[in-house]
């Protein structure tokens, strides 16, 4: 059973260009969207669109 997405997390998700989202693998956009806490690779990915805390 998943996690409900988070309303930020998905408006987040559908900001980022397409170019951006079509280089995410499935795996990438499941984490994207649900898990607590995201790869290094993910955050390698998104490089300039997300802000690490």
């Amino acid at each position: 059973m998943k996690k409900k997405i988070d309303k930020e997390r998905q408006i987040s998700f559908d900001s980022f260009p397409p170019n951006i989202i079509e280089n995410m693998t499935d795996e990438e956009k499941e984490l994207f969207l649900y898990a607590e806490e995201w790869p290094e690779s993910l955050f390698d990915k998104l490089e300039g669109f997300i802000v690490k805390e």
